[in-house]
């Protein structure tokens, strides 16, 4: 509840309560004690000691409106409060599942940052895959009401068995996951931010399931879909593997080593910091 409607709440309270007349409010009859009997034992019943007095009427309109006022308060503050921080969806394979998150949340704990980082990876999942278990399991995932959810998948698609995917197919499984995760809402009933990353290399020597082939395959199909699908829906872009490939070390296989994912992390992190600072805390 904004500020706006808890003062037309309050402004409606008042309506309602200043058209009473005098005729109308309550006389109400409070007792206290009387100094002529005050602290003496006495036989004259339970109010022995005390005597009668009221609460003229107009005291009682004023005392009913500012606790209707300061209930109405207490409640907008409630809803205003959503309690959770800032929620953020990592969606991808097993360098999601395994990896970065838990360093992000790390990084935006170090900020002050109230969040919750949410890991939906799939180990092994390819694009066509990860696509299926949103389908499954939109209403899930939806609950949950992201503010930022990131993307990063492709290096299941250019294995060498049944796994592999087209480059092809893999935009168009893309986009359709882009577009089941902006058809979630906020909890300000806006869509979330959606961020695609580009897959890291996978390097060379990388054993069965991955081929010669698939290094190439990143470069030449896998990332330049990523970023077809970014300019054409709009969604953001990180650049992870630009990130790897100008430090390889931090890339022993397919995946990251811890160093790795710490990089990774303080890569999103840089892209999502604005959504983040606009996110309700």
């Amino acid at each position: 509840m904004s500020e706006n409607r808890t003062m037309t709440t309050a402004r409606r309270l008042f309506a309602a309560i200043a058209p009473l007349s005098k005729a109308d409010m309550p006389t109400i009859v409070c007792v206290r004690p009387s100094p002529v009997n005050e602290g003496r034992p006495s036989d004259r019943g339970w109010n022995a000691g005390f005597s009668r007095g009221t609460i003229g009427p107009m005291k009682v309109q004023r005392r009913i409106l500012w606790a209707l006022i300061a209930a109405a308060l207490a409640a907008a503050l409630a809803c205003s409060r959503p309690g959770r921080g800032v929620i953020i969806l990592c969606a991808g394979d097993s360098i999601t599942e395994q990896g970065y998150p838990r360093y992000l949340r790390a990084a935006l704990r170090a900020d002050g940052v109230r969040a919750r980082v949410l890991n939906f990876g799939r180990s092994g999942n390819t694009s066509a895959e990860y696509l299926a278990f949103l389908e499954e399991n939109k209403a899930r995932l939806a609950s949950e009401r992201p503010d930022i959810v990131l993307v990063e998948l492709g290096t299941n698609d250019v294995r060498v068995d049944g796994d592999r995917v087209t480059g092809a197919d893999f935009e168009r499984n893309l986009r359709a996951i882009v577009a089941v995760f902006e058809g979630f809402r906020t909890r300000a009933g806006t869509p979330p931010a959606v961020f695609l990353a580009s897959v890291p290399p996978v390097p060379a020597g990388t054993p069965f399931p991955f081929g010669p082939d698939s290094g190439k395959r990143i470069v030449a199909e896998i990332n330049p879909a990523v970023r077809a699908v970014c300019r054409g829906l709009g969604t953001g872009f990180v650049d992870n593997h630009r990130l790897f490939e100008a430090s390889p070390d931090l890339l022993p296989g397919v995946h990251p080593s811890s160093k790795g994912y710490e990089a990774m992390a303080a890569n999103w992190y840089a892209a999502i910091r604005d959504r983040v600072r606009r996110a309700p805390r």
